[in-house]
């Protein structure tokens, strides 16, 4: 039976057969504004609360702004820093050296533990523009998630920059064709709850569904995924602590653990939006399978 790891991401892991597929590579594809460091910083802290470790491989941002945005989305990172949490930041290093020498030593350094590990590289694209030979490009890209896979699942961002018609970038074609997996990230900037669309480019071993997906964010909690038809009551309401307040005690009522109470009750006091929570919060409620 192949092993899934779930990706903590609300809504997701129905699409894909219940998870990611351990020790394989995903990319995550989007431009600018779309939220692909969310979706790896949820992945991330998800494996945390199930008792996993979780490496950040960072090509940009220095770990205390990485920690700082997702102190933002309601996520402590800095409790687990240096404990389950391990940064490694690249910027401005010799790629190639890297990748084939220095991780290499770092993946064996760690290969005795056996708590369960989850990597993000966030994001890949310095890796792509380090050079402009696509045969060492490719060459570096497969090294990096080859040696990563032995920790276990890898999730990459790509920044995309596609042009007018097309629907890839043509810049981001080489991490889509090694990865194992790959979700597509775009932002239709036209108001409502689901503005951003998210689509399964393929995923390998899996049976996954092919539609095109709505996803919002919510401080507190993070992305959510309309990821199948659902039926919301219409109701007029001015005041959605009342809709917060129920769930939450719903949510107690069915024994959901504390730290699923804590995110329903961040996500009520940063909740801005003019339309109601109610279908986000039940996608949250099916996650967690509290029925």
């Amino acid at each position: 039976m192949v092993e899934r790891i779930e990706t903590g991401i609300y809504g997701l892991d129905p699409l894909i057969e219940g998870g990611l597929i351990n020790n394989t590579a995903a990319v995550i594809v989007g431009s600018s504004g779309t939220g692909k460091t969310t979706f790896a910083l949820q992945f991330l802290m998800h494996g945390i609360e199930k008792g996993e470790q979780a490496l950040y491989v960072t090509m940009e941002e220095t770990p205390n702004q990485i920690m700082k945005e997702a102190e933002m989305m309601g996520w402590d990172m800095q409790e687990h820093y240096e404990k389950s949490l391990f940064f490694i930041h690249l910027k401005g290093k010799n790629f190639k050296k890297m990748i084939e020498e220095q991780l290499p030593q770092l993946v064996k350094a760690r290969a005795d533990y056996e708590i369960k590990t989850r990597v993000v590289i966030d994001p890949m694209t310095p890796v792509i523009w380090a050079t402009e030979d696509k045969l060492l490009q490719r060459e570096l890209i497969g090294k990096l998630f080859y040696t990563l896979k032995e920790l276990g699942v890898v999730l990459a961002t790509v920044e995309e920059h596609s042009r007018p018609g097309e629907t890839i970038g043509e810049d981001v074609l080489l991490p889509i064709y090694l990865a194992d997996a790959v979700f597509h990230l775009e932002y239709h900037p036209i108001g409502g709850a689901f503005n951003r669309t998210m689509k399964i480019i393929k995923m390998r071993g899996t049976a996954h569904k092919e539609g095109v997906y709505p996803y919002m964010f919510a401080r507190g909690v993070g992305a959510i995924i309309r990821s199948t038809p659902i039926e919301v009551e219409k109701k007029e309401r001015e005041n959605h602590d009342q809709i917060f307040d129920e769930a939450i005690e719903t949510a107690k009522a069915l024994k959901a653990p504390e730290h699923v109470i804590t995110r329903l009750v961040r996500m009520k006091e940063n909740w801005i939006y003019e339309y109601s929570p109610e279908e986000a919060l039940q996608i949250i409620f099916e996650t967690y399978g509290l029925h």
